[in-house]
């Protein structure tokens, strides 16, 4: 009998332990880095970055990004769209899955093979405008809903496997009693479907929220920027004014300088502020799912 590991095996664990905290303090520091940055005051953090603590705490730049209703507006827009489509689009998918996954199913190799087509080809940007523009969708808010609804056919693949598992006889002795096929699908095959659909559920909204790209091409109302969008654009007007005093006469660049960075807030604490406030929605969402992410990432890995 061995007792204990080998020198090799615990060399392994210490190399495994010291590259997964490095990996876990590369992820996690750009964020605690926004924070602390956003949580410091602007005159301060112009004479040099903070690393681990701001050193003049206050919440001005939260106060100056919940106060813009502009804001408030895009983060509504987002918070909306979110939901929305999460909901729809995962109800609507796992009733397709369902579908896709009888047995009985007509012209299946037809669905197949539009649905992997639909998996590497896309129409491309200008025909996408052009449709969305015919369709009266551009600069609507059923941009951001209705191309959504659908939520891809590597959705179907993984919500098949995970339906392929449940035994037939369910579905044999539903029928028998005189199920309609809406009836299992909601009485049924939802229930026993929670881990895969919070898994897709939590990718779907990950995806939805950080979109900017929609904003980007299909919309140009104040009213439908979403709230990645307006931080896109806070990201670019700081670059721009650095850059622009970057050109400028050095006495005039150090002049803009202290102007930019005097009081509690500034463009660049502001555009912090606001990515902390964007990416807190999508962290606080995580936990609640957790329980079924595992579960739902591991459907079709292991076989029983």
């Amino acid at each position: 009998m061995v007792k204990g590991k080998s020198v090799g095996e615990r060399i392994f664990n210490c190399t495994n332990i010291l590259f997964m905290c490095i990996l876990m303090f590369l992820t996690l520091y750009p964020f605690w880095y926004a924070i602390i940055g956003s949580l410091d005051s602007a005159q301060d953090l112009s004479t040099g970055p903070v690393f681990l603590w701001p050193r003049v705490f206050t919440f001005a730049s939260y106060r100056e990004v919940l106060n813009d209703p502009g804001l408030l507006q895009a983060l509504w827009v987002t918070l909306s769209r979110t939901v929305i489509v999460t909901v729809v689009s995962i109800t609507y998918t796992a009733m397709f899955a369902y579908a896709y996954s009888r047995r009985y199913l007509k012209a299946k190799k037809l669905y197949t093979t539009i649905g992997f087509i639909s998996m590497y080809f896309g129409g491309g940007l200008i025909p996408t405008f052009m449709l969305f523009n015919w369709l009266h969708l551009y600069d609507n808010y059923l941009v951001y809903i209705l191309p959504s609804l659908f939520g891809g056919f590597w959705s179907v693949i993984i919500l098949n496997a995970n339906y392929k598992s449940i035994p037939d006889s369910l579905f044999e002795s539903a029928k028998m009693d005189g199920a309609s096929e809406f009836r299992i699908f909601f009485q049924m095959v939802l229930p026993l479907s929670k881990p895969v659909l919070a898994a897709l559920s939590v990718f779907t909204a990950v995806g939805v929220w950080n979109d900017y790209t929609t904003t980007l091409y299909f919309t140009q109302s104040s009213n439908l920027q979403t709230l990645q969008y307006l931080v896109l654009k806070l990201i670019q007007t700081t670059s721009a004014s650095q850059q622009l005093s970057s050109n400028l006469n050095p006495a005039v660049a150090e002049i803009l300088a202290k102007v930019q960075g005097q009081g509690l807030v500034s463009s660049q604490t502001v555009e912090l502020a606001a990515m902390v406030v964007a990416a807190i929605p999508v962290i606080v969402m995580y936990p609640f799912a957790q329980k079924y992410f595992l579960k739902g990432v591991l459907v079709g890995s292991i076989k029983e």
